[in-house]
């Protein structure tokens, strides 16, 4: 029996989820019709599917690719999950016996993945405890969307190479766990929106201010080269000549403008 999109499109989340689809990772339609024995329609149904819900994008000359969120949009995913997830503790009640043990059941796996040497098993079980929380406080809808949001965070923690320890997000989880059962909601809810915070500091965001930051850094000489040597030995004559001749320097001058931008 042939596989169906909405298997597809499960598969390619979980491997984004376990971080192996990386952002801009290419999809080939022809690729995965081979690799799940299906026709070319049903992939492109799957991939159709999980575009719209944000995970992968389509251009007309790469095809299908992961998407590579933006600064932008890393930030309003982020927020788009304190939102949900704060909201999702305060409004539900009392957390039953049977979610919980399904909670705690979910908390120990991700302590045995962080013990063991699968990265991949690792990074999706912390993932999927937001999930899970959302299922056992009773709202599937939700569910849903925080695993499209997950995925997105987690390639934007890929992006933009978190410093974000596993261990940490673990004990976070510990505890929000704990605070629901003592039946403590604000205090859970506290405790989501710092670990949402942790998360996303733990992001290495290249600063806005300078928007020339990365071409500068590239194109900057390198130390102790002939170039490097002759291109300061460059702006000093051209500074010494100025100064005799009592000339301001001129924004027009491309030495000056070199040597600011470099």
């Amino acid at each position: 029996m042939s596989i169906a999109a909405p298997e597809i499109s499960a598969r390619i989340v979980e491997a984004v989820m376990a971080q192996k689809l990386a952002p801009g990772a290419r999809l080939g339609e022809q690729q995965l019709a081979m690799l799940f024995d299906c026709s070319r329609t049903i992939v492109r149904e799957a991939l159709t599917r999980l575009a719209a819900r944000g995970i992968v994008t389509v251009s007309a000359r790469r095809g299908w690719y992961v998407i590579e969120p933006s600064q932008d949009e890393a930030r309003e995913a982020f927020e788009a999950r304190r939102v949900i997830e704060s909201g999702l503790i305060r409004s539900a009640g009392p957390i039953g016996k049977d979610k919980l043990r399904a909670l705690k059941a979910h908390l120990q796996r991700e302590k045995a993945a962080l013990k063991g040497s699968d990265v991949g098993t690792r990074s999706y079980l912390l993932g999927d405890f937001h999930v899970c929380l959302a299922e056992c406080l009773g709202n599937s809808l939700l569910a849903d969307t925080l695993r499209d949001f997950t995925a997105r965070t987690t390639l934007i923690a890929m992006l933009y190479q978190s410093s974000h320890d596993a261990a940490q997000s673990c004990e976070d989880h510990v505890r929000i766990v704990a605070a629901l059962e003592r039946g403590e909601a604000a205090a859970a809810e506290a405790l989501m929106n710092e670990h949402i915070g942790t998360v996303q500091s733990a992001l290495r965001v290249p600063s806005q201010t300078d928007p020339l930051a990365q071409l500068r850094n590239a194109l900057a000489p390198l130390q102790g080269t002939a170039h490097h040597a002759e291109a300061e030995a460059q702006v000093l004559r051209t500074r010494s000549r100025r100064k005799a001749s009592g000339a301001a320097p001129s924004p027009d001058d491309s030495s000056t403008y070199l040597g600011a931008l470099l």
